[in-house]
């Protein structure tokens, strides 16, 4: 199977990665970090999910870059039935649900934000394109899966996006340092800039 000149084969990697990053985020988002800061209780602000769910991103930005929008959706695509249908079989089914939700639209519409803005400096692409991800990700998410349980799903949400955002200042080297190791060429008009 093509996806544009690209075969599906060189996708396999990225989509391996988006279902296990899916899977390990939806298991590990019930698992509170704990410990104190000062007077803070971690456990009623971050999850475990808030530190791998960012390499999603970082997996979409890198396929967008390398092989264009087309690719990265089609990474984003299997990866969602892919993490989805583990999730159903292994996490919660409403964490599974609000997941899938959640991420198949952040994720689209990181593939659309990063499209818009690749020809811009190299770090605004992926940078802006995971925080818009990051927000919508976020609220479908937490409101989705905790609303009404009881848990403090709100503060979790504040949390998970303050996490997300410093995964994405702090995975930009790791973007730029993948962008050195894999150079693109242009292709049918979606020049990786």
């Amino acid at each position: 199977m093509q996806v544009g000149s690209i075969s599906l084969g060189r996708l396999v990697p990225a989509i391996i990665a988006m279902g296990v990053i899916i899977l390990a985020s939806n298991f590990l988002v019930e698992i509170p970090v704990q410990g104190h800061v000062g007077g803070i209780d971690l456990s009623n602000w971050i999850t475990y999910g808030a530190v791998t769910y960012p390499i999603a991103f970082l997996v979409t930005d890198t396929t967008n870059r390398l092989f264009g929008a087309a690719a990265a959706r089609v990474v984003v695509v299997f990866g969602f039935v892919i993490g989805v249908v583990l999730s159903l079989i292994l996490a919660d089914v409403r964490i599974a649900l609000a997941s899938g939700s959640a991420f198949l639209i952040a994720q689209l519409l990181d593939v659309f934000v990063f499209d818009k803005l690749r020809r811009q400096t190299w770090w605004k692409a992926p940078f802006v394109s995971s925080f818009v991800g990051s927000a919508i990700d976020t609220a479908l998410f937490f409101s989705i899966a905790f609303a009404g349980t009881g848990l403090p799903w709100m503060t979790w949400a504040l949390g998970d996006f303050w996490i997300k955002l410093a995964m994405a200042t702090l995975l930009l080297p790791v973007f730029r340092a993948l962008m050195a190791l894999f150079p693109t060429a242009p292709r049918n008009g979606e020049a990786a800039a």
